[in-house]
């Protein structure tokens, strides 16, 4: 493993790379029946193996998962913004000629040099996954992947990074580039309606922070309404240990088969571990 550091993972982090698996698994069936290229695009794809908080033992991660599905996916596209973990990825896939690895911003990376290998016209598909840490992911890539109506995404809604530096009980105390993140998170100002009630105080009109789960259902109608994802399933929240949302997990597909079988899934891991 070198000089890198691989990232320690809890339990729940585990539950969603099963979920993953298990769901590419039944996507590349059913892609391989209709002999169409299918892709597998991780963009925030880490080192390719993590450790257990629990066991301190080695777990693989999305894109070894991805890389054992059989039948194999048509190409693999894996990217990370730290080098040492891009030089894993491609220890990873040496001996995979349909492996991609990528170091950089995977905002720019997807935009300009994958998601346009995805054409509907060109009878080509894609599971995207976006699982950054916190808010790292620009609106542009959800929004952009729902327009192509090739792209199905599962994609972490970083819940817990919006609470500590955004959704504060007092929105006129949060710093101005924490409010930009944000903003290219969730692509404008409007998460402010969400996340905020007015309601009439004794001398003057407040706002009062609104919960977790208005938050999350607003961005899943942001989902269908904006980016034109046909099905957005209810997303599954992933918790600590102390059973606190960290994010909520969810998925998007312009398709009706893979949101009934995502559905099967998450209610099969949703109330694990609480």
């Amino acid at each position: 493993m070198g000089n890198i550091k691989l990232d320690e993972i809890g339990y729940w982090s585990e539950i969603k790379l099963e979920i993953i698996k298990e769901y590419a698994s039944a996507y590349s069936k059913i892609m391989n029946r209709k002999s169409f290229e299918y892709h597998y695009i991780d963009g925030f794809a880490g080192a390719g193996v993590h450790i257990s908080r629990a066991s301190k033992e080695f777990v693989l991660g999305s894109p070894a998962n991805a890389l054992n599905i059989s039948p194999p996916f048509s190409r693999f596209h894996f990217i990370d913004l730290d080098g040492g973990k891009a030089e894993m990825l491609k220890e990873l896939g040496k001996y995979n000629q349909n492996v991609s690895v990528y170091e950089g911003d995977c905002n720019e990376i997807l935009l300009d040099r994958i998601f346009p290998l995805v054409k509907y016209e060109d009878y080509k598909r894609a599971i995207c996954l976006l699982d950054p840490y916190g808010l790292h992911l620009d609106w542009d890539v959800m929004n952009t992947a729902g327009q192509l109506e090739t792209i199905e995404i599962f994609l972490n809604f970083p819940v817990m990074d919006m609470n500590m530096n955004v959704l504060w009980g007092n929105p006129d105390k949060v710093e101005q580039r924490q409010k930009d993140r944000m903003n290219v998170f969730w692509g404008d100002d409007s998460w402010r309606e969400a996340a905020y009630r007015k309601q009439e105080g004794l001398f003057d009109t407040i706002e009062e922070k609104t919960s977790n789960e208005v938050i999350a259902e607003a961005f899943r109608e942001r989902l269908k309404r904006v980016a034109g994802f046909q099905y957005v399933p209810q997303p599954i929240p992933m918790r600590n240990t102390r059973g606190a949302i960290v994010y909520y997990l969810f998925f998007a597909s312009p398709n009706e088969t893979g949101a009934k079988i995502v559905n099967d899934i998450f209610a099969k891991y949703r109330n694990r571990g609480i």
